[in-house]
């Protein structure tokens, strides 16, 4: 089975991981850290950022694939997908150790979770046909 709009998502997704983690890796190399963040707000700032995508996005991108897989429209798929990206783009800037409620923080997590429930519910309505 093909998943073309779950693909394209994944791979704009992926593009955003692999920055987020090459700026943690470029950070723990001029540190010369191996794990932890030895006390640097700048590396923990940095580690949080790629552990926060890697919280969200795993699920976000098994909805998709379940609901393109059940039939779901493109255009659900599609919103969910660019609210997706959108977030995981914006968020990163907004979280900061000295600003938790950052106007991109926010906004970056509310786009995820509301992807989160645009995917649930396509999910559900195309998979017991509601």
């Amino acid at each position: 089975m093909n998943f073309p709009i779950s693909s394209l998502y994944a791979i704009l997704l992926a593009v955003i991981f692999l920055l987020l983690l090459i700026n943690v890796s470029k950070t723990r190399s001029a540190l010369s850290l191996s794990i932890g963040d030895a006390g640097n707000v700048d590396l923990h700032e940095r580690m949080r950022r790629h552990g926060n995508f890697i919280e969200w996005v795993p699920m976000i991108l098994i909805l998709m694939m379940l609901a393109e897989g059940q039939g779901a429209g493109p255009l659900w798929l599609h919103a969910a997908g660019a609210l997706t990206v959108g977030g995981r783009v914006l968020h990163p800037f907004g979280l900061r150790a000295n600003a938790p409620a950052h106007p991109l923080r926010i906004i970056g997590n509310s786009a995820c979770i509301l992807a989160t429930v645009i995917l649930t519910i396509t999910l559900a309505l195309s998979a017991f046909a509601l």
